[in-house]
Parts: C-alpha cells; structure tokens; sequence
C-alpha cells in the first residue's frame, strides 16, 4: 500500500490545536479529546477523535487485519496468497475492496484498475521498486491486465488468466481510514478525523465544535526537492478525501526522461495528461482514493464529462497552473 503517493495534509492550526488538546493532559479544552498516531504500510496515520475510551490497541488491530488482507508489501498477506495461486478464498476486507474498484473500473471507463500489478512493477513502483526488462514487453503484460477478466463467487475469487495480479495500493489506505472509522463508531465516537499516507475520513466536529478544515497541498518540486504550499483550505465533515498525484512519486530514466507512477490501464505505460494533481471528495475515503487516481490518468476534459454525472466535489490541478473545481468543492473552500 505504498505505491500511490497522495498529498492531502491537516491545516496546520487545526492539527496543532488536536495535538495539543488530545489526551488527558493539563490544559486541555477537553480532556476527552484522544490522538493516537504511528507508521504503517511505509507511511504515517494520525487519528484524532473525541471520547473517553482507549481505542490504541483497535486502531492497531484493524490496521493490521487490513495489511493482512490487501498489502502486496506483505508476501504472507491474502493478496499476495490470491496472486501467488495459494489461495482462492478471500474475505470480507477483499470483498469490500474489489467491489468498490469494479465499480470505481466501470465508471470511469476503465481509466481505474487494480490489476495492473505487473505493470507497476516492470516501471520501478512496484514491491521491488526496480524497472525490470519487462518494461520492454508492455504488450504482453496488458493481455493479462483487467479487472473485467476477474469474478467472485461467494468468498471465492476466480481468474480468467491465472498470471492476473491485484495491487490495491490505489485504494487500501482509504479502505484503511474508512475501516477505522467504523471501529471508531462502533463505539461511539461522533467526532473524529482519520489520516493514513494522506487519505482522510472525518465524521462530526472538530475540537474546536466546527467543521475540519483541510488543506490541499499545492503540487510544486523545484529541483527534486519537496516544497509544502496550501493550494486550497476547505470546510468539511462526514466524508472522505484523497488526493493523487505524480509530483511526488516518479522516476528518471537514464536518458533523463521523468515518468510519474500513475500507469495507463488502456496503454501500459505512465500517464501524460493536463491533470497534475486530483482532489475527491465522497462519502468514503475507499471511494475518494479511487476516484483521485482514476482522474490522474484521465486528463481534465474527460474527467469533467465523467463527474458531470458523478456529481462530486472535484478540485485539479493542471499542467498551466491553473485549477479546475467542481461546483460542490467550490463551495468547501475557506479563505486562508
């Protein structure tokens, strides 16, 4: 779950005010105000929510149940198992995930496909992290890429060609979130925001009884080196959000050619569209996630046609400069 780097951030007085106030420590505004945060899956997660129960050693067992499923950084994981051939049988974590990218896979047309495993690794983002000769057979690597060329039956899951491998990195950080928040409700937590890698799921209020306010960041390298700008501040509650991008995730090929990770399901090969950067907002971050790398690949014109029906709050950045923001996420934005 490491492949797909996002770059959604907490506005910084936000977090500094959760951090300062979580726990039970002295000077707290409430003291029923937790955080929890650590690494997983080569990333880090941040969860902050308002109750008086301690929910560390939950957060800890879902986020392991769902690496145990869905990390292909884990070669002992369900995925790796079903991918390997050992193993047919999947579960509810599985399930839950396949379903939402066939339906991510459909809508957009194909753009969206978890199958394309073999693909990211023959361009260096893979497990491996290492271009392999494969790069030169990008054909023959498609004929064995579709998410349409798999099916479940039951708790099953079957393949047309046995060599089909799934990589959900794309989507298992936001399932992640998605999946600690119903841990969090469950026992009765209204107010809480969950982070892993950049993926957000947040329910209710902040601590400061409003809306979370979320910064996006702006999508800016200058000379290989990160640089942190906000690009938009927004209001929201009860969804998730994602962010995708090949700003900050890409290779240099010996010829000093740049490719970014996002890899075309029609074409095999990097992505080279006008979107720089996606921003979705949905009612889960799994969704979210999704939808945001989908958008990578499409480039603006069709993702505008796709959304047009979709309906959710969309905010790219282009390849000029300029950005581009569905209706719905014009009306999230806060001045800075």
């Amino acid at each position: 779950m490491h492949s797909n780097i996002k770059s959604v951030t907490f506005f910084l007085t936000s977090v500094a005010f959760v951090f300062l106030s979580s726990g039970c420590g002295s000077g707290s505004h409430d003291s029923s105000w937790q955080k929890k945060e650590g690494l997983v899956w080569n990333t880090s997660y941040h969860i902050t929510y308002n109750g008086r129960k301690e929910l560390g050693d939950s957060v800890v067992a879902i986020l392991d149940r769902v690496g145990k499923s869905l990390s292909v950084f884990d070669t002992t994981s369900l995925v790796s198992r079903v991918n390997s051939l050992e193993s047919t049988r999947i579960d509810d974590d599985f399930i839950r995930v396949y379903s939402m990218s066939k339906k991510i896979n459909e809508i957009t047309e194909g753009a969206f496909d978890p199958t394309l495993s073999p693909l990211i690794s023959a361009w260096g983002f893979g497990s491996s992290h290492k271009a392999s000769p494969d790069t030169l057979h990008i054909d023959s690597i498609l004929r064995y890429t579709g998410i349409g060329k798999t099916h479940i039956y039951g708790d099953s899951i079957f393949k047309d060609d046995i060599r089909i491998e799934f990589n959900f990195s794309a989507i298992a950080k936001g399932y992640g979130c998605d999946a600690i928040a119903e841990m969090l409700e469950r026992n009765g937590v209204s107010d809480f925001l969950v982070e892993i890698g950049g993926e957000i799921m947040m329910k209710g209020r902040n601590p400061e009884g409003s809306a979370w306010r979320i910064s996006i960041d702006r999508p800016i390298l200058s000379n290989d080196r990160e640089i942190h700008d906000s690009q938009e501040i927004i209001s929201i509650s009860d969804a998730g959000i994602a962010t995708s991008g090949n700003y900050r995730n890409f290779h240099r090929s010996s010829s000093g050619e740049t490719y970014g990770h996002t890899i075309s399901a029609f074409t095999g090969r990097p992505v080279s569209t006008d979107v720089i950067s996606a921003t979705v907002v949905a009612s889960s971050a799994m969704e979210a996630d999704g939808f945001a790398t989908a958008f990578m690949a499409m480039g603006s014109e069709k993702v505008k046609s796709v959304n047009s029906k979709l309906g959710l709050p969309v905010m790219l950045v282009l390849s000029d400069s300029t950005t581009w923001t569905s209706p719905r996420f014009k009306s999230m934005i806060q001045k800075k």
